[in-house]
């Protein structure tokens, strides 16, 4: 009692005491639409998130970066992301702003607010560097960015009941083996985020009573695979059988009474055609899932609410909830079944060990025997089912916006921000309507915790939020700018400057009077399209950004003269020692040690130039790309496949062999015309990716042996 006293006396003439800064909290949410949550016009049951609202501020334009990996670097340094490191996705295209990972010129808001005395925790998804392994170097994890404990996930997506690189500290763990976590029923990794946040905080005020601290906790729900409990589902059965329409117009008629929505804007309407899908129960059973997923995590919000309360902290933590991008339009898990449709009355396949890490994004089987199902049909929620929801469900989770995560338009963007602090915030059920963003997150929390920002690190490009909070306006003073993927925007005041593609053509649109961005007024504004060109070719100059995937281009390397390369995992290559398959025909051909298997093989490239053999949803594929465009050869495996592949690339086509004998042939000339300068990996792709499929893509299985023939 003597020492907490004594400490408590030392902050206080230091300035650290916790009662005159608030505790921050950062709620992040993954792909989920502007209109999802109650607060904001959904349907889902969010009364934990409702109350926080109605008890302290919506902001009504905050924007996020689009997608997840950059969203994060983002809001963590309150740089741009390209200035963090992380311009694309964890990839690492040989330039410093597209590394694939924070750099050491940033600070994260962990790393900014210890020194000003404060406590520091995570619970989430990380996704801020390509090493995802147990055995990978770790100097860009979060206990080694700031935080003083962390439980969560480094990699960006996986199963919610057996996540890959589950981590707590620096260790990876399993749900069976965590020494810290041991639900009373099912383990689910929405409720393990929520449940460590509450244990985190307990300990904190148990063992630091007089320091602030700042934690963030970044959930994966709702981010595919649609997997939820059956109880959370029970709650939404047949929620969702009339379609997309009654539940878009629905969310329309109350962001209207919300005032979210002007009525003279013009409205594009639900995509979907519900009376031209053939599987109903199946596409309304998705929504209820989703749903369930969005209704669990406001559960545990619920939770991580009611430990401030109980040690009387609420009404000095800022808690602020938001989205990382808008809703996701990728066909995820759906189309072609893999796996049987209905699961077995009995697990098939030997239970996963208690140790035994999950290192696949997408797992062959639940941890104890059922095997992988996805495609058209299959059920979502169970653990071994891989569905995602469609781009007919995203947009309604987007009304009433267009586009999605990817595109930078509004439904790309856009996503609520709640802030709750009842010391902090001036009135109750208010609103805040400037333009704000989420490099404006670290400004606020280094203005909140009275920390100093070093002239040695990148000056964050962020205003603080707190005059909004006090009730006042953001007095930005420069636009704010977006750039994902060749897609660009910039935001000043009213206007906004827009466009798909690295090629495509500029759009202008006056956002207070057109947020649903139905009228281009760039024809008729030519000047102002000219002025706000300027700067964003300013700003992207500035900050070292470049034309998405121009890396690729008017570089020559110089290649291995080596005609024959056997090869495994863990051989190291640069771009000159690599495989030398500029114009020349070369053969893959590889051995895996079993089946089923899912994963890329080999890969040496990116996603403008270069070549991937992997196994995806039961079929050998091998996709080459040639300026961004590619040729995929793809073939079911033989139900006899012993795991020997052979891809022949000539400039007849693409011929796939297993075991010997011909699959299939891809005409066309599948010769490349440059060398990669992309990394050559084995057994992953974690450079620009090649192939069909997401980051982390990696062999499920062990390589037994590799050669490449170039002739």
């Amino acid at each position: 009692m003597i020492h907490r006293l004594f400490l408590s006396l030392v902050l206080l003439a230091s300035g650290f005491g916790a009662e005159t800064r608030p505790n921050i909290i950062i709620i992040m949410a993954d792909d989920m639409g502007y209109s999802d949550i109650g607060c904001y016009g959904g349907e889902i049951k969010t009364p934990n998130l409702d109350a926080l609202a109605a008890n302290g501020m919506r902001f009504t334009q905050f924007y996020n970066t689009a997608r997840c990996c950059p969203t994060r670097a983002t809001l963590l340094t309150g740089l741009y992301a390209h200035q963090a490191g992380i311009g694309h996705m964890t990839s690492n295209y040989g330039i410093p702003q597209y590394q694939g990972f924070l750099n050491k010129e940033c600070l994260t808001i962990a790393e900014a607010l210890k020194p000003a005395g404060y406590r520091t925790y995570m619970s989430g998804k990380w996704h801020v560097t390509p090493k995802v392994k147990a055995a990978d170097p770790k100097g860009n994890w979060p206990r080694q960015r700031g935080f003083d404990k962390f439980f969560g996930t480094i990699h960006g997506a996986g199963s919610f009941f057996d996540p890959n690189s589950l981590t707590r500290g620096n260790t990876q763990i399993t749900p069976e083996n965590d020494p810290g976590y041991k639900p009373k029923g099912t383990w689910y990794y929405t409720d393990a985020i929520s449940d460590n946040t509450v244990n985190y905080l307990k300990s904190h005020f148990e063992d630091y009573p007089d320091k602030p601290f700042f934690h963030y906790v970044a959930y994966t729900a709702a981010h595919w695979p649609m997997q939820a409990l059956p109880e959370d589902i029970a709650k939404y059965e047949g929620k969702y059988d009339d379609g997309y329409d009654p539940t878009y117009q629905a969310r329309l008629k109350k962001m209207k009474q919300l005032g979210l929505i002007d009525p003279k804007w013009e409205i594009p309407g639900p995509i979907g055609d519900w009376s031209k899908v053939e599987l109903k129960e199946w596409e309304s059973a998705c929504m209820e899932v989703y749903a369930a997923m969005v209704d669990n995590m406001d559960q545990g919000i619920g939770r991580i609410v009611q430990a401030l309360k109980d040690h009387k902290q609420l009404d000095n933590t800022l808690i602020l909830y938001l989205q990382d991008n808008g809703g996701c339009a990728e066909g995820f898990g759906r189309g072609k079944l893999v796996g049987p449709l209905e699961r077995p009355a009995k697990p098939t396949l030997k239970p996963m060990g208690k140790d035994e890490l999950q290192t696949n994004m997408v797992p062959l089987q639940s941890r104890d025997g059922y095997p992988l199902r996805r495609g058209d049909g299959v059920m979502p929620g169970p653990p071994e089912t891989e569905v995602g929801y469609g781009q007919n469900w995203a947009n309604v989770s987007n009304t009433p916006f267009r586009e999605y995560k990817h595109w930078v338009h509004e439904g790309g963007i856009s996503t609520p921000l709640i802030a709750h602090w009842p010391k902090g915030i001036a009135g109750k059920n208010t609103w805040a309507k400037d333009p704000t963003h989420l490099i404006d997150l670290m400004a606020t929390c280094i203005d909140l915790g009275k920390a100093t920002y070093p002239s040695t690190k990148i000056p964050i490009e962020g205003t603080s939020l707190v005059p909004a909070l006090k009730g006042s306006p953001i007095k930005r003073g420069k636009p704010i700018f977006f750039e994902h993927e060749g897609n660009r925007a910039v935001r000043d005041g009213k206007w906004k400057l827009v466009a798909k593609s690295v090629k495509g053509k500029w759009e202008l649109y006056n956002i207070p009077a057109d947020r649903t961005e139905m009228n281009n007024l760039a024809d008729k504004n030519p000047d102002r399209v000219k002025t706000m060109t300027a700067q964003y070719e300013t700003w992207a100059k500035e900050r070292g950004i470049v034309p998405f995937g121009s890396w690729n281009k008017n570089k020559k390397v110089k290649a291995s003269p080596k005609k024959e390369f056997n090869l495994k995992p863990g051989d190291p290559f640069t771009s000159e020692t690599s495989p030398n398959i500029a114009k020349r025909p070369f053969t893959v051909s590889a051995t895996i040690e079993k089946l089923p298997a899912t994963g890329v093989i080999v890969a040496q490239g990116g996603s403008s130039h270069g070549w991937s053999l992997y196994l995806k949803d039961g079929n050998l594929a091998f996709t080459v790309r040639k300026g961004g465009k590619s040729i995929t050869a793809t073939a079911p495996l033989p139900k006899d496949a012993t795991g020997s592949f052979e891809a022949r690339v000539t400039k007849k086509g693409i011929i796939l062999r297993s075991d010997n004998k011909r699959l299939t042939l891809k005409e066309g000339n599948a010769l490349l015309a440059e060398h990669p300068i992309d990394t050559f990996e084995i057994g992953q792709d974690n450079g620009g990716l090649v192939g069909d499929y997401e980051q982390g893509f990696n062999l499920s299985v062990p390589l037994k042996s590799l050669k490449i023939s170039i002739k």
